[in-house]
């Protein structure tokens, strides 16, 4: 009996491996599930559903996307990272769930650092964006008023710990003002309430506030890095304008669940790095003033990890406590 037993285990070994390697290479056989972390509208979403499009296209298999909002993300970023790592589960987010997360939340059920990297998806700016009825016309005039009247002013963001709440901290910092933080549940809601003059200002991305001030429901002062940006030329940056030192950008990216097979997240990072040359998509990114992502998944590892420890730092700095 136990000569049959070791002759049988090694069996079911070499059996499993072979079962596993078959799947891998047929992957992906089935629908890929994409879930954003934040509501529908906002520029996370939007661009989940492009790139999805291509790379469905491209892996012959449908990708539906489903929104899973809430604590700046971490609730969809929970929910991928406890599905199973088999590559048919995504992340699609904005950078606060897969970097700054654990700086802003006592009781996460999940370590960022163990999902599963798989692709940068866009870049874009960033710009300071005020209500359209804002007496402040220049960043000067706002800091002047910010300092004259400390606690006054409030500002949207799409949650605690995204880049648009933190970027606010930065500014705060470098110009010695006091603004009153209002958390959303995403861009959507957020914008919402700047448009009906709710709140004051927001640092949001170029994509969704170019439009806006197209089409005076509110109007971008500055953008948020170290050249003008070629869509609104006339803009200044905060540098230019006397904010030196606040840089800011966001960018989407696609995660996995920890222990997602290589094979499964090379065949989905190759996707998305030819979807990333597709001329109709880089003509939609055109459109929404975005810049393409792409890169290999160990780049895309060190950049999570610069990223993390950049925006980590600024909440230490603004004394930011975990909830």
């Amino acid at each position: 009996m136990s000569r049959r037993l070791l002759v049988i285990v090694p069996i079911a070994v070499v059996l499993a491996a072979a079962a596993a390697g078959a799947q891998q290479a047929n992957f992906p056989d089935h629908p890929i599930r994409v879930i954003v972390s934040v509501p529908a509208g906002g520029g996370v979403d939007t661009v989940a559903r492009i790139v999805a499009a291509k790379v469905s296209a491209a892996l012959g298999q449908p990708m539906p996307v489903e929104n899973k909002s809430g604590a700046s993300g971490s609730v969809a970023a929970d929910y991928v990272f406890h599905a199973e790592p088999d590559g048919y589960t995504l992340l699609a987010s904005q950078p606060a769930p897969i970097t700054t997360a654990p700086f802003l939340y006592k009781a996460l059920a999940y370590d960022p650092t163990q999902l599963t990297p798989v692709a940068i998806t866009s870049h874009v700016a960033n710009v300071l964006l005020v209500r359209p009825d804002f007496p402040a016309k220049t960043v000067q005039e706002l800091v002047a008023y910010a300092k004259t009247n400390p606690g006054k002013l409030n500002y949207a963001s799409q949650g605690i710990g995204t880049t648009s709440h933190l970027t606010t901290e930065l500014f705060e910092s470098i110009t010695h003002t006091q603004l009153v933080h209002v958390p959303y549940k995403g861009t959507a809601p957020a914008l919402n309430d700047l448009i009906a003059s709710h709140v004051d200002l927001m640092f949001n991305e170029l994509a969704t506030s170019i439009e806006l001030d197209k089409a005076g429901k509110a109007r971008i002062l500055a953008v948020a890095t170290k050249e003008r940006v070629a869509a609104i030329p006339d803009v200044p940056t905060l540098e230019e304008a006397g904010v030196p030192g606040c840089e800011s950008d966001t960018w989407n990216a696609w995660t996995a669940p920890p222990k997602t097979p290589a094979a499964a997240v090379a065949k989905i990072n190759d996707a998305v790095n030819t979807a990333m040359k597709d001329p109709q998509l880089l003509e939609r990114y055109k459109e929404l003033s975005l810049s393409p992502g792409g890169g290999t998944v160990a780049q895309m590892s060190d950049f999570l990890k610069a990223e993390t420890q950049r925006w980590g730092a600024v909440i230490k700095a603004a004394g930011i406590q975990p909830e």
